[in-house]
């Protein structure tokens, strides 16, 4: 007599109002399209050229979020998002502006945050312009109307600052993408921990370009979400084509104690570009995984995604079956 395998599942908090949308008939993939993607236009707010590659979390039972919205004047600024269900968003028209902060860390500009819960707080990560080389911003807040800038998290040149949503080993950690002051050519994922979110070390390798979809560079993407299999984390990849860089999403397992030890990493792609509104737009041929939600009640994933660099789309995962495609699916 054979036993069934455990399903795996994820460690955290039940969702009950996670956006859904079944998987369609005949849909083979793990990763699903929401139907009615984009979810966020690149017009949603006046100011907006663009709004893409948004983080948001569950607040308040409904929603909150972190957007980066690319002005017609031309810069990245981040605007916070509310939503009742999820799927249909009020960005507010102006831009964050820090209540308190560190005055040598002025404002320049900032783009492809991350929201995460830890503790007592919601943080928010990004990718800060200081002098024009881009690090890793930092701030926190409870209430997403006041915004509270910590120091940058590490120097300069890095992008994709991903905080995990609790303490390793009794130390906040964090994934990384050590990158140049330009349009990095190049780019591997490492881990870092910290005592206290201001004074950063122990960085260590995680995993880097791969052969196929992601053989040019790499970079974490959502906040690695807790499971019985280990952290998931969703990432994404660049590979060049004759007409530029194309962009796709991944997943891989880290240990649970040891998040620099990579357990599984698919060899495939999970999400590529394939709708019009993310093989075109103001950067075609782009999908890039900023936020899920995650609802441990029934394994369902809401995987947010700019698309593009233009629009926001929305994606649907059951974890049990993503895990399993990860570790069937998996080179290291």
């Amino acid at each position: 007599m054979t036993q069934k395998s455990k399903k795996s599942t994820i460690v955290g908090p039940a969702l009950p109002n996670i956006p859904w949308q079944d998987k369609p008939a005949g849909c083979t993939d793990v990763v699903w399209r929401y139907s009615r993607n984009p979810i966020i236009p690149r017009d949603a707010i006046p100011c907006a050229n663009s709004i893409f590659n948004s983080a948001v979390v569950p607040f308040k039972r409904e929603f909150a979020g972190v957007f980066r919205v690319d002005s017609k004047a031309g810069m990245s600024n981040l605007h916070t998002g509310r939503s009742r269900d999820g799927l249909t968003w009020d960005i507010e028209p102006e831009p964050i502006r820090f209540a308190t902060g560190v005055k040598e860390l002025p404002f320049e500009y900032g783009y492809d945050p991350r929201v995460v819960w830890l503790e007592d707080r919601y943080y928010v990560t990004w990718c800060n312009g200081i002098h024009w080389d881009p690090t890793i911003g930092a701030a926190w807040t409870k209430d997403f109307k006041t915004y509270h800038q910590l120091e940058n998290l590490l120097l300069p040149c890095n992008r994709n600052g991903v905080l995990f949503p609790r303490k390793i080993g009794g130390k906040y950690a964090m994934l990384s993408r050590p990158s140049d002051a330009g349009h990095t050519p190049f780019g591997s994922i490492y881990y870092s921990q910290s005592p206290d979110l201001t004074y950063w070390g122990k960085h260590r390798f995680v995993m880097g370009p791969r052969a196929g979809w992601q053989r040019v560079k790499i970079g974490p993407g959502p906040a690695p979400i807790e499971t019985t299999e280990g952290w998931l984390m969703i990432y994404h990849g660049v590979w060049n084509s004759c007409f530029g860089g194309k962009y796709s999403a991944g997943a891989a397992l880290l240990d649970i104690d040891k998040p620099w030890n990579v357990r599984y990493r698919t060899s495939q792609y999970l999400v590529t570009p394939r709708e019009s509104w993310e093989l075109t737009g103001d950067v075609p041929n782009v999908v890039f995984p900023v936020a899920t939600l995650a609802d441990a009640q029934t394994g369902r994933l809401a995987i947010y995604y700019g698309a593009a660099d233009t629009v926001v789309g929305l994606a649907f995962a059951q974890v049990d079956e993503l895990i399993a495609f990860v570790k069937k699916n998996s080179a290291l």
